[in-house]
């Protein structure tokens, strides 16, 4: 369980960010429930449950999530669902259970870069954003490979507003178990993005594979070569869960599986 010697309701980002510079042992708090899994303690912990920052938005470009919305929400979200048709909910549904994923909120999974994450991998093939109280809008592919934890706060979200046809692959022991592997494959106008997670570690974009798949005149082979390459080019390994081999084969086989349904 974590520990916190004081306790702050922000009244606003402004205050809160305020806060949050006094001390390096300073914490913004998300919904906690990963944070209860810890033996950490922390100085202060800043609540911003009462900012209004629990929504999901069409806007002109993007698709905005507020930093508290929880998972439950974006597992029904018409929005979502309208243009990324139900990828959320096949990431999200088998997490746990409803009243965890009512607590979980999307701001303090990203700002964390869990590496077991299942809402990252599918954040990431999405071309994602994400706009942070002082230090602005940066990819989420960039602050991902950032390797010091920033003193800020996450505000927003920001999906590409672009209608995509997706696939989420994962393999779990048990149904509300970690994934062992997961795989977010995103197919818009014949571009494809794939993000691997749970390593074990952060999710990232297979690049190389990608290039494969769209750049070439023969989609067959240009599969085929892909299968090949996606173990030589992501980075995996064992850990308390799997093997290192046994993630190299359920990854190309939740490849080839993510690629037909995404070409249908």
């Amino acid at each position: 369980m974590f520990a916190f010697s004081n306790f702050f309701l922000a009244p606003s980002l402004d205050v809160a960010y305020s806060e949050l510079l006094k001390n390096k042992k300073n914490i913004i708090l998300g919904g906690t429930s990963y944070l209860r899994m810890g033996n950490t303690s922390w100085n202060t912990a800043i609540d911003i449950s009462n900012l209004n920052l629990n929504y999901i938005e069409e806007k002109d470009d993007f698709i905005t999530i507020g930093s508290m919305t929880n998972f439950r929400d974006l597992e029904t979200n018409h929005i979502l669902n309208t243009y990324f048709g139900n990828i959320f909910n096949i990431a999200l549904k088998d997490i746990i259970g409803v009243q965890f994923r009512k607590n979980v909120t999307a701001g303090a999974t990203v700002f964390s870069k869990y590496g077991f994450s299942d809402l990252i991998p599918v954040l990431l093939a999405l071309g994602t954003k994400i706009k942070l109280f002082a230090g602005g809008i940066v990819t989420l592919e960039d602050f991902l490979k950032e390797t010091t934890v920033r003193q800020d706060i996450l505000v927003e979200v920001l999906i590409p507003k672009i209608k995509t046809v997706c696939s989420f692959q994962t393999v779990r022991k048990s149904k509300t178990d970690y994934s062992i592997i997961n795989l977010a494959i995103c197919n818009n106008k014949n571009n494809i993005s794939i993000a691997v997670g749970s390593r074990p570690g952060r999710a990232v974009l297979a690049k190389e594979t990608m290039s494969i798949l769209n750049n070439s005149d023969n989609l067959e082979l240009s599969i085929i070569d892909a299968l090949k390459h996606i173990s030589e080019e992501i980075s995996l390994d064992s850990n308390m869960r799997s093997s290192k081999v046994y993630r190299e084969l359920l990854l190309t086989a939740l490849l080839k599986k993510g690629i037909q349904e995404v070409l249908k």
